[in-house]
Formats: C-alpha cells, structure tokens, sequence
C-alpha cells in the first residue's frame, strides 16, 4: 500500500526481547528502545528492563527497576527516563516515580506520585512532565492533572480534567495538551473492517493504524488496516509478521513500535510497521 508521496509501508522485524513480556512500558532514547517492567509468563510484575541498541541490532540488559511494575508511564527527559505509576504484584496501583540515568547505568528514585495510579498518561513540555487521569485503587478513573517539576523533585497539581479517564493516549500540540479518551460512534461507512480490541493506534504517513487485537476468535489478529485522512476510508495494510493483542507501542520517527504483548503467552517480538520509499 503507497501513500500519497510515493512511500509504501513495510513492517520491520527486529530481533527479539530476551524476555517476554505483555503491558511493558517503553521508551526511545539516543538510538536505543528501552523496554521496562511489564508481566511476564507467571502473571506477575517484572523489574527486568532491556535496551535495544539500533544501530547493531543487540539487545542489553540494564540495571533492574527498583520498583517491579506493569503498566507504567515513560517519559524521555535528555538522559534520563522517568517511569511513572503501574500497578504492582498485589494488582494495586503505586505511586513510585523513578529515573533511568542512562550515562550511569543506575535508577533513582524520584518524588512518589501525590495518589497512586496506573493508566496514567503522560507528556514532556519544556523539560517538565505532565501526568494526566489513571486509575486509583477505587478503580475509578481519575480526573486529576499533576506537573513534576525535575530541578525541585516534586510534583505540583493543576486544574483537573473535565472527563476523568484511564489509559488514554495524550500529545502535545502547540502549548495544548490533547487527551484522548473517548469517541463518537461513525457511520457505518467509516467504521473499521474488522471487530478488534485490545489493539494497537497509531499515526503514520496520514493514516490512522489499527493494529492486531482480538476478534470474534480466539487467537490474535494479525490483520492491519489504516484509516486515509485523505481519502477517508479504511484500506487494508500489510499484516503483522507476528499476530498479537494487548502491545506496548511507541511511535519514533517514521517507524511505529509494536512490542511484546499476548500472542500463545506473553511475547517476546518487537516489529515496527515503516514508511519506505517505494520501488
């Protein structure tokens, strides 16, 4: 499938995880996926955390976190990585907060979140970082809005959300923030082509991605479609190598990271769907 400027879309595959693991938290930094907590095949949280160098294509191990988590938050500030919120091996939420200094190969622990959360959402401006909804130990989405502030280490709250929300996706536009949580029932003619959950949204080359998931069988969906801004309508895109539901993903440059997630069990793959010039 080519998009409007000749670019077609290919899917990448990148050796993978040395560990499995489904609701990783990840992150893009200098050239390396940073691949953090997670569960793993018993179920439980992990406090392993790998790094993908992309130029030799290797995975490494690094320092484990202090704080065994799925579910969390990450946000690149330089060269650090913040990890917020998750939910531990009791299934509660925490409110650690802790660094990655990635020239020292080291964690610290930062200003513990003022409730715990997991599902938070979070976005950097200007060197501060914005944590935005969750879900507390009421299991009830959150609609508050907090601001952590790296020189003073601490965390500052701000007017809350008109809609509490969990798990939802944010980004920075200008100086607004956008919190996507969620949607409008469309016509018929706009909808998707197949039934999924527990899929991967994405953004690339002026389509919308919805990615693997789970259908009206029991395995994961390998199928991908993407949505034309331009042409509004669905298209249908090349398939996952690796059919899987409930991924982590990140978005860097012209690539869209699909990570781990559930394929028979916890997954190890990382695949990253492309914009390449076409032939």
């Amino acid at each position: 499938m080519a998009t409007g400027g000749g670019r077609v879309f290919a899917w990448q595959v990148f050796p993978p995880m040395p560990t499995c693991r489904v609701y990783g938290t990840v992150a893009y930094q200098d050239g390396h996926l940073l691949v953090l907590g997670g569960c793993g095949r018993a179920g439980l949280p992990l406090d392993t955390a790998e790094t993908l160098d992309m130029a030799s294509h290797t995975w490494l191990a690094l320092a484990p976190l202090p704080t065994a988590r799925a579910g969390a938050a990450a946000v690149v500030l330089g060269k650090q990585v913040l990890v917020v919120g998750g939910v531990d091996e009791g299934q509660s939420p925490v409110a650690a907060v802790e660094a990655f200094l990635a020239d020292e190969g080291r964690w610290e622990r930062r200003a513990t979140l003022p409730q715990a959360a997991m599902g938070v959402a979070t976005v950097e401006r200007d060197g501060m970082v914005y944590a935005l909804g969750g879900m507390g130990p009421d299991t009830a989405p959150q609609a508050q809005v907090r601001v952590y502030e790296p020189r003073r280490d601490c965390w500052l709250s701000l007017p809350s959300m008109p809609t509490p929300c969990y798990g939802a996706s944010t980004f920075l536009h200008g100086n607004k923030i956008y919190v996507l949580g969620s949607w409008t029932k469309l016509p018929r003619s706009l909808r998707m082509r197949d039934k999924r959950a527990d899929f991967v949204v994405g953004s690339l080359g002026g389509h919308i991605m919805a990615i693997g998931g789970l259908g009206n069988q029991p395995c994961p969906l390998g199928s991908v479609e993407g949505f034309s801004l331009a042409r509004r309508r669905w298209e249908a895109l090349p398939a996952m190598p690796t059919a899987r539901c409930s991924c982590s993903s990140l978005q860097a440059g012209p690539r869209l990271f699909v990570i781990g997630g559930v394929a028979q069990g916890p997954s190890q793959a990382v695949e990253a769907l492309c914009l390449r010039d076409g032939v």
